[in-house]
């Protein structure tokens, strides 16, 4: 508005100048041309006067001197034009102001100084005399100043009208605004549903949809996170009262059974800290908890170095752990998150696939995209079960299962934020492969 506003005022300024200067000059012209049309009139007012037949006044006998010495009392002539008739020999023959006047000047229109005074004249010669019609600017400045004022009152009002209707105008456009600003301040976390779109104005509708989508964004965010935390709980209660109670067992314990529940203690403590440290790398992946930093991963590398971490495990569980295939592969993407993705896999498979059951990794090349193979010949999931199990907290086998229930949503999590596709289907060997396919980089460049 003050943009607007101060604008507006500067086009005024400069149009008030314009309209003066050019009201100034074409004033000029209109009294020129009055002033050619009482040299006119004075001609015609007697045309039988000629050099001889006018008689030179009293005055043109005298000194002439004395149009330089003696003036009208309180300067009256400056209020009034002066009309003379001078003869070709410069002799002043009439004067309609006696003593006053500029002296006679060339034909045509002149601005002359006479007596600290500027007049602007007209001569205009005719036969054997000279008509010269003179006025001094300042009674023309007085005359057009009383003009001007005339002018620059509408435009004032022009100013102050256009003023409050931008006023108005800025204030009613920016309402709709004002509006939503109010119904904003109105929510709260517990009710942040999309703001309505239907008066608003097609300028500001694209920043209310945008709006939305962040206020949708941050619902899914916050509902998750409360999904979360009840989940987490329920989920901490079971292994930690079991903890508590496997303490209690093995304090009351005699000898002989202690070294048995302190082992089930241990793996408690193991399997609430399993269940916590999932806890947490999901938290970490959710879209908003923090930045994502790509960079250039070598993913064979990982591949190899997930074989390498879990084969003690393996073989303590006689689980044949090995690998098929590791192509040379690069792929831009969260290093730590895409390290977390292959332990999930390789530690689900030997969790759940059994004693003495084989597992094997596999990273191959196809096209434009780099895909990695985790496969057992365990159990298998059913169809019916394979997306389900991808959601938080799901176990098919709750009576024996000892895993946390969060592996598969973690990987779900890793695969979508880096745009890669996951796939649950049959192993060739009856029991579960998980297919994931990521987009493959030139390994030839460096991150950053």
């Amino acid at each position: 508005m003050i943009w607007q506003i101060s604008a507006l005022l500067l086009t005024a300024v400069v149009v008030s100048v314009l309209t003066f200067r050019l009201a100034w000059v074409g004033f000029n012209d209109v009294r020129d041309q009055g002033l050619e049309q009482i040299a006119e009139a004075v001609l015609r007012h007697d045309p039988s006067l000629d050099a001889s037949s006018i008689q030179a006044p009293a005055l043109a006998q005298q000194d002439v001197s004395i149009l330089e010495k003696r003036w009208f009392a309180d300067d009256e002539y400056l209020d009034q034009f002066v009309s003379q008739i001078w003869s070709k020999q410069g002799q002043l023959l009439y004067s309609s102001l006696p003593e006053v006047g500029p002296p006679m000047q060339a034909p045509g229109h002149h601005i002359v100084d006479w007596h600290g005074q500027s007049w602007r004249l007209y001569t205009l010669p005719r036969a054997e005399r000279m008509v010269q019609v003179a006025v001094t600017t300042h009674i023309r400045r007085q005359h057009f100043y009383e003009l001007i004022k005339w002018l620059l009152i509408p435009l004032g009002i022009l100013v102050l009208v256009l003023g409050m209707l931008i006023h108005q105008a800025v204030l009613r456009s920016l309402r709709p605004l004002e509006n939503m600003r109010r119904e904003l301040s109105q929510r709260d976390v517990a009710g942040l549903r999309p703001v309505s779109t239907d008066e608003l104005p097609r300028e500001i509708a694209p920043l209310a949809e945008t709006l939305n989508q962040l206020l949708t964004r941050l619902d899914t965010l916050l509902v998750n996170q409360r999904r979360f935390l009840a989940d987490a709980a329920h989920e901490l209660n079971t292994p930690l009262a079991a903890v508590k109670l496997q303490a209690q067992l093995v304090r009351r314990a005699p000898e002989p059974e202690r070294s048995a529940a302190l082992d089930e203690l241990d793996r408690g403590i193991a399997r609430t800290s399993h269940l916590v440290s999932q806890l947490l790398l999901l938290a970490r992946l959710e879209p908003d908890a923090r930045q994502p930093q790509p960079s250039l991963v070598q993913l064979d590398e990982l591949v190899r170095g997930a074989v390498v971490s879990f084969a003690a495990r393996a073989t303590d569980q006689r689980i044949d752990l090995g690998l098929i295939s590791a192509d040379p592969a690069c792929v831009w993407g969260d290093e730590q998150a895409l390290r977390a993705l292959l332990d999930n896999l390789v530690d689900n498979a030997l969790r759940y696939s059994g004693e003495g059951a084989r597992v094997d990794l596999a990273l191959r090349v196809v096209g434009n995209q780099a895909v990695v193979e985790v496969m057992d010949n365990g159990p298998g999931i059913a169809p019916m079960d394979r997306e389900r199990v991808q959601e938080r907290f799901v176990r098919l086998d709750q009576g024996h299962s000892t895993g946390s229930g969060l592996g598969l949503a973690i990987v779900r999590h890793i695969t979508d934020l880096h745009r890669a596709q996951l796939e649950l289907t049959e192993a060739p060997s009856g029991g579960l492969l998980v297919r994931i396919r990521l987009a493959l980089a030139n390994c030839a460049v460096k991150p950053g």
